[in-house]
């Protein structure tokens, strides 16, 4: 296809999408009005399902879908980055150095470390009650296990953080979600459809397939991050130049480290 075609097919699409655009703006409430019959329509569909927290409703029920391609969105940006980032045939891995940590920067991160997990835990625990859900507390919980990191040092971090087992958690994360669409088919109604009974509103089990949707989303984000992270650490602190003849193992000057006090 020559250029001139190229131009005129992204003119004819990009015509075709603002037309489309604003037909549908016509039809918007007044910015600034009383009338919100989208949101109307979602706080109704929140409540008939049993499921208190109307994001949580949108994002695994209404619309959960498309959540499906926001949660496979960071799964293919992990596997890319893993590909990208794999250590090549002209790299090789050293040991990560000791590092110095300041004894109040220890403290206060080993304290928070635990505190910030609970807190990610609870967050997706509770996604389909109060604010947040798998994706916010997903990124809690991978945070709070490099907290280990600033408290101590790269190897400690790395003996809680065994990237293959993450790896595997991605995409199990990734195809629970996938497989629990598929029970709408098996009972024969809409692919992702809410096919579990709704339960008791404002209970852990209220909101039929949303609780195990959010849980899939927290798994997948949380092994998704560390991984990411994982990938980028280990080319900054580990990975080296083949030719690289300098010796950064801690049995060559490497610098006293400083302990807790």
């Amino acid at each position: 296809m020559s250029r001139r075609a190229r131009l005129w097919v992204l003119a004819v699409g990009g015509l075709g999408l603002a037309v489309l655009l604003f037909a549908a703006s016509l039809e918007l409430p007044g910015f600034g009005g009383d009338r919100h019959p989208y949101g109307a329509r979602a706080v109704e569909a929140a409540l008939a399902r049993h499921t208190s927290n109307v994001i949580a409703a949108v994002n695994f029920d209404q619309r959960a879908f498309d959540t499906l391609g926001e949660e496979s969105i960071l799964f293919c940006a992990a596997l890319g980055t893993v590909v990208l980032l794999r250590q090549t045939s002209d790299e090789r891995r050293v040991r990560p150095e000791p590092a110095r940590v300041a004894p109040p920067v220890r403290r206060y991160a080993l304290v928070a470390l635990p505190v910030t997990l609970l807190i990610g835990l609870y967050v997706i625990a509770h996604g389909q009650l109060s604010p947040g859900g798998g994706f916010q507390g997903g990124v809690v919980v991978a945070t709070a296990l490099h907290l280990l990191y600033i408290a101590v040092d790269y190897r400690a971090l790395e003996r809680i953080r065994p990237v293959g087992l993450y790896a595997m958690a991605d995409a199990a994360g990734e195809a629970a979600y996938l497989l629990l669409g598929a029970a709408g088919l098996v009972a024969g109604t809409a692919y992702l459809a809410n096919v579990l009974p709704y339960g008791t509103f404002n209970t852990l089990a209220s909101g039929g397939t949303v609780p195990l949707l959010n849980a899939a989303v927290g798994v997948e984000v949380a092994s998704g991050v560390v991984v990411l992270l994982a990938s980028f650490l280990d080319q900054a602190v580990e990975i080296v130049d083949a030719d690289d003849t300098s010796d950064r193992s801690p049995d060559h000057h490497t610098p006293p480290e400083e302990k807790p006090t």
